[in-house]
């Protein structure tokens, strides 16, 4: 194999999932990655020669992944990511049929994601609010978090937001995956938060830079918002499940419960696919199951 010829290819690749699909950089080097590690195994280097790959290539890349140790979720991200890249191998080499392999991919438990009730989301943010030692960071946490569960933002979504929105409005244009624009709502009781954090903050939130910062006035760290999150749901007895994430699950399954249509909590949530957004009806249909089993009479008597 060519060196020089690999790294073109894979130099491509890369160009094209960061700039083309605009990828976050976490799943751009996972994706390279796993096309580097098919490289190595086929020997190929350029695009005609993987577009002749066919599933037993997959097949025969997945077992030694599965040799390696990697569990059926990594193995079933592998199939997806190397898919992918043989189709657009096929692109690149002219393919008139670009699509990639069929393979049957590892068999995946499906967890639902846990949501934890609106009290316990108030309450934590609150609990984030109070425990920073500087009032203004303490204001900034408690905005964030009202954020992820009061607007559905991702964690990146929310500490992605510039000095521009320091005063929104009802409404708050957001980035997501693969460089999708979304429109989210922004409650009274989150400009309230976003507000109260703006006029604390020591530091100068111009327009064109990062809204919430840390306390040396560079962009909040994720790691900072996370590991707050984790001491205060130990503090106030929630389970390890209470992430800022499942802020933004409890958002979305608290909508569906109180009538939202999928398609529409699909446009809130930025998903690329209305599959994503069904996993709510199952989350919604568990909380109705144990409500269910704690409320009626028979169930309790055992």
């Amino acid at each position: 194999m060519s060196p020089h010829r690999e790294q073109g290819v894979l130099s491509r690749w890369e160009s094209h999932l960061a700039d083309e699909r605009r990828l976050s950089p976490h799943t751009v080097r996972a994706y390279v990655r796993a096309a580097e590690r098919l490289l190595e195994a086929t020997g190929d280097s350029d695009f005609a020669s993987l577009a002749q790959l066919e599933a037993p290539a997959l097949r025969a890349q997945l077992a030694r992944r599965r040799a390696d140790g990697v569990s059926n979720r990594s193995a079933a991200r592998e199939l997806s990511s190397l898919r992918a890249f043989l189709s657009f191998a096929r692109a690149e080499a002219g393919v008139s049929d670009a699509q990639a392999p069929r393979l049957r991919g590892p068999r995946i438990k499906r967890t639902l994601p846990r949501p934890v009730t609106p009290d316990e989301a108030v309450h934590m943010a609150q609990a984030i609010g109070e425990r920073r030692r500087e009032e203004w960071t303490g204001l900034r946490d408690r905005a964030v978090l009202l954020l992820l569960y009061g607007a559905g933002m991702r964690l990146g979504e929310a500490l992605s937001l510039t000095g521009e929105h320091a005063t929104p409005g009802e409404t708050i244009r957001v980035t997501g995956k693969g460089g999708k624009t979304r429109v989210v709502p922004i409650l009274p009781a989150i400009r309230t938060a976003i507000a109260a954090y703006v006029s604390a903050c020591p530091h100068d939130l111009a327009p064109d830079k990062p809204l919430f910062r840390g306390s040396r006035g560079g962009p909040l760290s994720p790691g900072l918002v996370q590991k707050a999150v984790a001491e205060v749901r130990a503090e106030i007895g929630l389970p390890a499940s209470a992430t800022p994430h499942a802020m933004r699950h409890s958002f979305a399954s608290h909508l569906l419960g109180a009538g939202a249509d999928l398609r529409s909590l699909q446009e809130l949530l930025g998903h690329a696919s209305l599959g994503s957004t069904q996993i709510y009806t199952e989350v919604d249909a568990a909380r109705l199951l144990d409500t269910y089993r704690s409320a009626h009479p028979r169930e309790r008597d055992g």
